[in-house]
């Protein structure tokens, strides 16, 4: 059976094969449990309860600042000797290497769309544009933060739903592509060949 996309490397292998694979694949299920549980807190507690972004990092930070202040002044006052006080620094290397992935995507993004549009292939052309109105009309419907959840809560289920159902998925996907292969056919003979196409480069030069 042909599997899906042409792929030849297992899902796993697909996902990058390292810890992040495993999380999204729940080899360890209490970790990817527990990601997900703290991404459903974060989208109840700014979606259903209102909570300002803000308004969290500020209380955070109010009770860590309160917990140093215990910790340091507690040995004074049970008479023992005074302890080091763990403190929080964030590497600086950690935000060079978001920003350069960020950065890096979108780019490679970028990229793909101008050479969509700068390409002669009208289907792929055609199938971009609708991905991009469908997603248009998902984002109508509901907040960044909300759809920024539902990727993520699709991108820790579907991968594990697809590598254990991975033949029926195949199968049913490759019969709805048959269709919509027909689908094209019968616009492209109807509708499609029948417009015009013409060298623009040529044209600009002459």
């Amino acid at each position: 059976m042909n599997k899906l996309f042409g792929r030849q490397n297992p899902v796993h292998k697909l996902l990058g094969g390292g810890k992040s694979a495993d999380v999204l694949l729940w080899r360890n299920k209490k970790i990817s449990l527990g990601v997900l549980a703290s991404a459903t807190a974060i989208w109840i507690l700014f979606e259903w309860l209102n909570y300002n972004f803000l308004t969290l990092v500020c209380f955070a930070l109010a009770v860590g600042m309160l917990v140093q202040f215990v910790w340091t002044n507690a040995s004074g006052l049970l008479n023992r000797s005074s302890s080091k006080v763990p403190r929080l620094v964030l590497p600086n290397e950690l935000f060079v290497n978001i920003g350069a992935t960020v950065g890096t995507e979108i780019n490679r993004f970028l990229q793909f769309l101008q050479d969509v549009a700068s390409g002669r292939n009208l289907k792929q052309f055609i199938v971009v544009v609708v991905s991009l109105w469908v997603a248009a009309i998902i984002s109508s419907w509901c907040n960044f933060l909300t759809v920024m959840y539902i990727g993520f809560v699709a991108a820790h289920t579907l991968p594990v739903l697809y590598e254990r159902y991975e033949d029926q998925v195949d199968s049913f996907v490759y019969n709805i592509l048959g269709q919509l292969q027909g689908q094209y056919q019968k616009l492209d003979k109807g509708v499609l060949s029948k417009i015009p196409k013409g060298n623009v480069r040529a044209k600009k030069f002459e």
